[in-house]
C-alpha cells in the first residue's frame, strides 16, 4: 500500500513538472527573447506569428530543395556554342509549377483582363490587346495550320496544353496576375477581406499585393468595407487604449506568399535534372543527360518498351512517329502529364515546349564572380514616393504604355500597382554588393570586358549608357519603332551590314527542347536565346516561387 501512495505521489509531481515545463514553453513562445516583453498581447504592443510552421505550397506548386550541382553540358558539345561550359552552383531551395502553364490557365487571366478592362472602353483597348497570345504563330508559308490558328488557344480540345505563342514579357505579366490573384485569395480565406471581394474588382478598385502590404486602406479604390469585412470569423483586436489593431494582413503574419516568378536559368537546369536519385549521402553518383534516368529517349519498360519518354521531332518529316506503333501521342504540343514526371513530380522537362526563363542571355555564366542562385538580368527598382511620403500609386490616368520593337503595344503598369522607379544614390552610395540599378550588363559589355576597352568613347553626355556598352561588346540590330504625335506606327529596320550579333540586353534564355526539337535540345543544360518580346510556336513557360525559411520541407533532414 505503502508503495502504491508513493507511486501515485511520483506521478502527480511528473504530471506536475510536465504541465509546467509545456506552460514554461508556450509563455517563452509568446515573450521577447529580447526584452521579455509579451508578443502578441492583447493590451497592444509587438504583434507577430509566433505559430508560423513552413510555407505553404502555392496552387500549381511543387516543392523543389535545393542543392549543389553541375550546371552546363557535361557531354560532348557537338554544336560547338561554347556557350555552356560546366560550372558548379548552388541552388536555393525554391517551388516549381507542375507542369507547363495551359491554355485554360492562360485563358483565366484573359477573362479577368477582359473583366477588369473592358477592351471596348478605349482607354484599356490596348490592356486586352497587349495580353492576347499571337496565334498567328502557326502560321507556315509552306504548311496549313489554319486549325490551330483559330482553336489552339480558345478550343476546349487544347484546354490542358500548354499555352504558346507568348513572349517572355507576356509571361512576366501572367505572373505578377497571377501572385495577386493568390494573394487575395488566402487573405480571404483567413478573414482580411471580404468574402468574394474578387468578384468585384474593376479598373479603379482592384487587389495588387506590393500595394496592399504598403497601402492597405487603398486597395479596392479604398473601400473599407471590403478591405475591414464586418463579418466572418476574424475580429480586429482592440487595445486597452481603443487602438484598433491586427486590421491588415502584413508579411509578419505568413500569410502573403512570395511572389510567382519565371524561373532563373539555374533553377530551372537544376529542377529539370531531378538528380535526387542519382546522390548517395553528400555525393552524386554519376551524371543524367536526361530529366529522366538513362541515355535514351525510349522507355525500358516492359508494358511500354520503346515508347518515347517525351514530345520531340523524331527525325526529318517525323513529328509522330508511325501511326499507333511506339508512337510519342503527339505531332504538335501533346496534353500535359502525357508522361511520366521527372524525380521532382515535374511534368515535360524535356520536349512538348521549350520554356521561358528569367535570364538575360549572354554567352557565357560568370560562375568566377558567383555560385549562389546565380542570374543575369537584375534591374532593381523602387517604390515611387509622393510629396506626402504615400507610396504613388497607379490610377486609370496613368497608365504608361510601351511600343516594343515588333511594334505591339503594353501596358508597363495597370491601375491599383504602385510606380516603380530606379534606384539611386540612397540606395548605392558606398554599398559594395551593387552600385546601380541595371545591372544586366554586370562583367559583360561594360569598358572592361570589351574588346573596344582602349578606344573606348563615351556618349554625347560624356557617361557610357547600358545600350552603348551592350553594343560595344555585341553590336546588334537596333530597329527604330516609334509613334509619332498622331499615333501612327513608325517603323524603320536597320539595314547596317557591319553588324556581328543578335545578342543584347532584350533577348532572354529559353531552355528544353520541344515538340518541333530534335533529340540534342532535350538535353536540360541547353541553351538559346530569342526576343523578350517575340513568340513562337514552339517556346511556354512555368513559374516558380521562392522558398522563405528553411531548406527542406518538413522535418529537418538528418545531415548523413
Amino acid at each position: 500500500m505503502k508503495n502504491y501512495v508513493s507511486f501515485k505521489v511520483l506521478l502527480l509531481v511528473a504530471l506536475s513538472f510536465v504541465v509546467f515545463s509545456c506552460k514554461r514553453s508556450s509563455s517563452s513562445k509568446n515573450s521577447s527573447r529580447a526584452t521579455g516583453w509579451k508578443i502578441n498581447d492583447k493590451k497592444g504592443g509587438f504583434q507577430y506569428n509566433t505559430n508560423f510552421k513552413e510555407q505553404e505550397t502555392a496552387p500549381g506548386l511543387v516543392f523543389i530543395e535545393g542543392g549543389t550541382f553541375t550546371m552546363g553540358k557535361v557531354q560532348d558539345d557537338v554544336m560547338h556554342d561554347w556557350n555552356n561550359a560546366p560550372n558548379q552552383q548552388h541552388v536555393q531551395s525554391f517551388y516549381m509549377d507542375e507542369t507547363e502553364v495551359t491554355n485554360i490557365m492562360y485563358k483565366e487571366y484573359l477573362d479577368w483582363i477582359k473583366i477588369v478592362y473592358p477592351p471596348k472602353e478605349e482607354n484599356f483597348k490596348k490592356i486586352y490587346e497587349g495580353a492576347l497570345p499571337d496565334t498567328l504563330v502557326w502560321r507556315n508559308r509552306l504548311g496549313y495550320a489554319e486549325m490551330m490558328t483559330n482553336n489552339y488557344l480558345r478550343h476546349p480540345g487544347y484546354a490542358e496544353y500548354p499555352v504558346v505563342g507568348v513572349s517572355w514579357i507576356q509571361a512576366v505579366e501572367f505572373a505578377n496576375w497571377r501572385t495577386d490573384r493568390v494573394n487575395e485569395m488566402y487573405l480571404e480565406r483567413e478573414g482580411y477581406l471580404e468574402r468574394d471581394a474578387k468578384l468585384t474588382a474593376s479598373a479603379d478598385a482592384n487587389f495588387n499585393t506590393d500595394a496592399y502590404i504598403n497601402a492597405p486602406s487603398l486597395s479596392y479604390g479604398g473601400n473599407d468595407s471590403i478591405t475591414r469585412p464586418q463579418r466572418g470569423r476574424r475580429r480586429p483586436q482592440v487595445t486597452a487604449s481603443g487602438d484598433t489593431i491586427n486590421v491588415y494582413a502584413t508579411r509578419e503574419t505568413g500569410i502573403i506568399t512570395p511572389k510567382y516568378r519565371l524561373p532563373s536559368e539555374a533553377e530551372w537546369e537544376y529542377a529539370a535534372l531531378g538528380l535526387t536519385e542519382l546522390r548517395s549521402y553528400n555525393v552524386y553518383r554519376g551524371r543524367k543527360k536526361y530529366p529522366w534516368d538513362g541515355a535514351y529517349t525510349r522507355s525500358s519498360k516492359r508494358k511500354v518498351r520503346g515508347d518515347q519518354l517525351a514530345n520531340f521531332k523524331q527525325g526529318k518529316g517525323d513529328y509522330g512517329g508511325i501511326a499507333g506503333w511506339s508512337d510519342d501521342g503527339a505531332d504538335i504540343t501533346a496534353e500535359v502529364k502525357s508522361y511520366a514526371p521527372n524525380d521532382y513530380g515535374l511534368y515535360d522537362m524535356a520536349g512538348n515546349v521549350a520554356e521561358w526563363v528569367a535570364d538575360v542571355y549572354r554567352p557565357i555564366v560568370d560562375d568566377e564572380f558567383n555560385d549562389f542562385n546565380y542570374y543575369r538580368g537584375n534591374v532593381y527598382t523602387k517604390n515611387a514616393i509622393n510629396n506626402d511620403g504615400t507610396v504613388k500609386v497607379v490610377t486609370i490616368d496613368s497608365i504608361v504604355y510601351d511600343t516594343l520593337s515588333n511594334g505591339k503595344v503594353i501596358a508597363r503598369n495597370l491601375p491599383g500597382e504602385i510606380l516603380q522607379v530606379a534606384v539611386d544614390e540612397d540606395e548605392t552610395y558606398l554599398r559594395s554588393n551593387f552600385n546601380k540599378s541595371d545591372n544586366r550588363n554586370f562583367r559583360d559589355g561594360d569598358k572592361k570586358s570589351s574588346r573596344y576597352y582602349e578606344s573606348f568613347n563615351d556618349d554625347e553626355e560624356g557617361e557610357a549608357t547600358e545600350e552603348t556598352n551592350t553594343r560595344k561588346m555585341y553590336n546588334s540590330p537596333k530597329h527604330l519603332v516609334e509613334r509619332d504625335s498622331s499615333g501612327t506606327l513608325l517603323r524603320e529596320y536597320d539595314k547596317s551590314n557591319s553588324r556581328t550579333s543578335l545578342i543584347n540586353d532584350e533577348v532572354r534564355v529559353y531552355k528544353g527542347g520541344s515538340w518541333k526539337d530534335r533529340e540534342y535540345w532535350l538535353d536540360p543544360a541547353q541553351r538559346r536565346y530569342f526576343p523578350q518580346d517575340m513568340a513562337t510556336d514552339y517556346i511556354g513557360f512555368r513559374c516558380a516561387m521562392s522558398r522563405v525559411g528553411s531548406k527542406s520541407q518538413g522535418k529537418n533532414k538528418k545531415k548523413n
